[in-house]
């Protein structure tokens, strides 16, 4: 008995057919990833896979600011007879290595995010099949970890560095976030309670402890991985904002701007006083930045009540 196709097929082929009967013109948007999982009921990673088996089928093509478009058709070529073969040169020599890979899954997740990353996808760049990369890399999984190792090496520690251990785990808190702003996909993807082997990310932040003393190993650990959480939280919300671009075709200024009116209602209807407070400020007031900083102060402030409680305990000097 012939098996049904899965699920990312039939919903393939779906689209296609929209495609090809004309309800879907080339240039039109076709269903986001979000609209795929509420049409056809099915997980985001399934979404996901329809609209990169469409882009690798030819039928659709990312366009940015705007989102996954219905690709030109292209012109049919007259049939001419297929060359001889000629030996196809070794995978190998196509700038394949364990860092050039590394470095490609880098450039698909920075710009297209984690959900967009597939051995198959990496290949394309080089123009090779997915199976000459697990001469390299064993699996998604090591690839993803040894990018997000990769990602730490680009973090350059000031020198000199602060000598306080406020300002030490500050100044590693910002480096943390500055290193979220240029990978999107990397604070989704660290994890306090299946930690990966990173040791460019461990060295982070063992310099960011560093001047912390008087604490035992525990308590230590505790503080770092409670600093490391809220940055990792709050950088979340740059992944979000990345996905949300790709499917609406809007940036956050696009957005709020096209919100506008329905926000403006709710600020002035007298019933929400905490938020109509802030209608009269610009539009940049409350930023992911803003609330970053805010949370660092106060985590810090925090940090301050237990590392001088330590010193005042001991006899030391805070």
């Amino acid at each position: 008995m012939e098996q049904p196709a899965p699920p990312y097929r039939r919903i393939v082929d779906a689209i296609r057919c929209r495609i090809d009967s004309g309800e879907l013109a080339p240039g039109d948007r076709v269903p986001s990833t979000r609209r795929i999982t509420q049409e056809w009921g099915v997980a985001m990673a399934t979404a996901t896979k329809v609209l990169t088996t469409l882009r690798q089928e030819g039928v659709v093509r990312a366009v940015p600011g705007v989102g996954t478009v219905v690709a030109e058709p292209q012109p049919q070529q007259a049939a001419r007879p297929e060359p001889p073969r000629e030996r196809r040169p070794r995978e190998t020599d196509r700038g394949l290595s364990r860092e050039s890979v590394v470095r490609a899954g880098l450039k698909i997740a920075d710009a297209e995010g984690l959900r967009a990353l597939s051995m198959r996808r990496v290949a394309a760049e080089f123009g090779v099949s997915s199976m000459a990369l697990y001469r390299h890399v064993a699996n998604k999984d090591e690839l993803v970890v040894l990018m997000a190792d990769a990602a730490f090496r680009d973090v350059e520690l000031p020198d000199p560095a602060p000598d306080g251990w406020r300002a030490r785990m500050a100044a590693g808190a910002r480096l943390q976030w500055e290193l979220y702003q240029r990978h999107p996909w990397l604070a989704h993807y660290l994890s306090i309670t299946r930690p990966q082997p990173m040791p460019r990310a461990m060295a982070l932040i063992e310099w960011t402890m560093a001047r912390v003393t008087g604490m035992d190993p525990v308590t230590l650990i505790h503080m770092a991985v409670t600093l490391l959480n809220y940055v990792r939280a709050t950088a979340a919300g740059f992944e979000d904002d990345l996905e949300a671009e790709q499917e609406t075709g809007m940036d956050r200024n696009q957005w709020m701007a096209s919100m506008e009116p329905v926000f403006e209602g709710i600020l002035t209807s007298g019933s929400y006083p905490m938020y109509g407070g802030i209608s009269g400020h610009d539009d940049g007031v409350v930023t992911l930045t803003s609330l970053f900083e805010f949370g660092l102060a106060r985590l810090l402030d925090g940090m301050a009540a237990l590392v001088e409680g330590r010193a005042a305990d001991s006899g030391g000097v805070s």
